[in-house]
């Protein structure tokens, strides 16, 4: 299965992203709002310059108490973005998400994102590809 599977498979909805300069007060609303567990940082919508977690912005909470949502989103987030391409496969980027150990990767085609890939995502596209798998091979059982 191709990450492009993936995305066509699950809800689309608009890449979340915020621009460099808001404050991780801003992202935790964002977050909030969306129901999402991480936020794009990018100034132009396209590119990643990093990316925010739920995570980034408790570990900082947790660190430096209240203050700390007056910081801006680029003195938190993650800079080295690891991106998937949507030719990659699932299992690939399941790897590479296990090994860094993140659970959100952008997807990105011609130089620019299309859509996030999130733990979530993953797990399900996996369990329904397990699911048809299975009721494949009970029909073939019953002779169908």
């Amino acid at each position: 299965m191709k990450i492009r599977d993936v995305l066509k498979a699950k809800a689309q909805r608009a890449l979340v992203t915020l621009p460099q300069g808001e404050t991780l007060r801003a992202a935790a609303e964002r977050l909030s709002q969306e129901r999402i567990g991480t936020v794009v940082i990018s100034n132009d919508g396209t590119q990643a310059d990093g990316i925010l977690s739920e995570r980034d912005i408790v570990r900082r909470l947790a660190s430096e108490g209240a203050g700390a949502l007056e910081r801006k989103v680029e003195e938190v987030m993650t800079r080295n973005v690891i991106t998937c391409d949507p030719d990659e496969t699932l299992d690939a980027a399941l790897a590479t998400m296990t090994d860094g150990r993140f659970r959100h990767m952008p997807v990105v085609e011609g130089g620019g994102m299309i859509g996030i890939l999130s733990l979530g995502d993953a797990v399900k596209a996996r369990l329904d590809e397990v699911a048809y798998e299975r009721d494949a091979m009970e029909e073939m059982i019953k002779g169908h």
